[in-house]
């Protein structure tokens, strides 16, 4: 007979608020899935790149075990499932250069490749499991979803040519949002903050479908194509490699998502640029997630907010009623006085172009992080 574990609440994870359908930020451990398909005679050299990438990651912080399996049925399909002891030290790890430059021997022998990623809710076990679940964090309660996927992607281009940009980027023709029976497109938002730029994606159903679905449609083809001479990093789309590498650097994961459940007739979106100052980018995104779950109120002007993080680069995408910009600590994500001055020396003033002593002001603040909108376009009926 088998007994459910469910560790108790300690200080170390925080019990977070009913309105958050997505946070990294709750200490629980992570379980991560990568279904594998391998080419066709490739599966000693797989195996082999396999455990040379396992001796690696064995090394890096968070890491607990992880495990290769074979199919049964299907020789050329693997699953590699590993263990964190939460979801942060893994995402430092997989959107690191270190990790670019490690999977690299694996593509070479891999057709595909799916990422899954779970917290760990309960776990059941006999009395040994039992103990030792009793040292590692479990989710205490199940997230609060609405069925939509949010992601984000960012890249910088080259000085003096943002104006250029921003119109190729504006002037674009909006794909077919239907990507299947399951998956559909609802919202994208794209904005520049000086050289960079971050597109943001709402998707229901399979976010990779929907990404694979809008790199084939022509008209986004001919925009990526347009803006190829003007990016900092280079990168030859017919090349796979090449593309492979530009949007796995371009990723910027959501890492928190609250919403208030209330809807308004008139909404404004905006996006905050918090650049970090080096090494610091997760911990920033932490805090900015620490104050909107504790901004559990009906009177707040955010309906929505979403924070996405990167290495250094962290972003808060909000959903305001209108004028509430009037409220610069609210739109900001900054409502605790201590949190807020441990926030602002994680900011890189040099890449805001201010320094320290003005970004006490939260109005000037406001106008240094906030990027400007290029295009915002719902899918009809999302």
């Amino acid at each position: 007979m088998t007994t459910t574990s469910e560790r108790a609440v300690t200080s170390r994870t925080r019990q977070t608020s009913q309105r958050i359908s997505q946070s990294v930020f709750d200490g629980s451990r992570l379980r991560v899935v990568l279904l594998v398909d391998v080419h066709e005679g490739a599966q000693q050299q797989f195996l082999e790149a396999y455990e040379q990438l396992c001796n690696q990651v064995a090394s890096v912080p968070g890491h607990v075990s992880d495990q290769l399996c074979q199919s049964i049925e299907n020789p050329s399909q693997w699953l590699i499932t590993s263990e964190w002891e939460s979801a942060p030290p893994f995402l430092t790890w997989v959107n690191s250069e270190e990790h670019v430059r490690m999977v690299q021997p694996l593509h070479s022998c891999v057709r595909d490749t799916r990422s899954l990623r779970f917290h760990v809710v309960r776990e059941t076990g006999g009395p040994a499991a039992e103990a030792a679940s009793g040292a590692r964090r479990l989710q205490t309660a199940p997230r609060i979803g609405d069925g939509v996927i949010r992601h984000a992607l960012t890249f910088t281009v080259k000085p003096g040519s943002e104006d250029t940009v921003a119109k190729i980027l504006a002037d674009y023709a909006s794909p077919e949002p239907r990507v299947d029976d399951t998956t559909r497109l609802c919202r994208t938002s794209l904005f520049m903050h000086g050289n960079r730029v971050v597109r943001a994606i709402e998707v229901r159903g399979d976010l990779l479908a929907a990404l694979r679905h809008v790199a084939r449609q022509p008209e986004v083809r001919a925009v990526e194509e347009a803006i190829n001479p003007y990016l900092e990093q280079d990168r030859d789309l017919d090349d796979q490699e090449s593309a492979r590498v530009f949007f796995t650097r371009a990723a910027l994961p959501a890492v928190h998502h609250v919403t208030t459940g209330q809807e308004s007739a008139e909404t404004e979106r905006l996006a905050l640029y918090y650049p970090a100052v080096q090494d610091r980018g997760m911990r920033l995104a932490e805090l900015l997630a620490q104050q909107d779950a504790a901004a559990d109120s009906a009177d707040s002007p955010v309906l929505r907010s979403t924070i996405f993080q990167r290495d250094d680069v962290v972003v808060r995408l909000v959903d305001l009623r209108a004028g509430a910009d009037a409220d610069p600590a609210s739109v900001l994500g900054l409502g605790d006085r201590a949190r807020t001055a441990e926030l602002l020396e994680l900011l890189d003033t040099d890449a805001l172009g201010a320094d320290a002593a003005s970004l006490g002001d939260l109005t000037r603040l406001l106008t240094l992080t906030r990027m400007d909108l290029i295009t915002d376009r719902r899918a009809p009926a999302a």
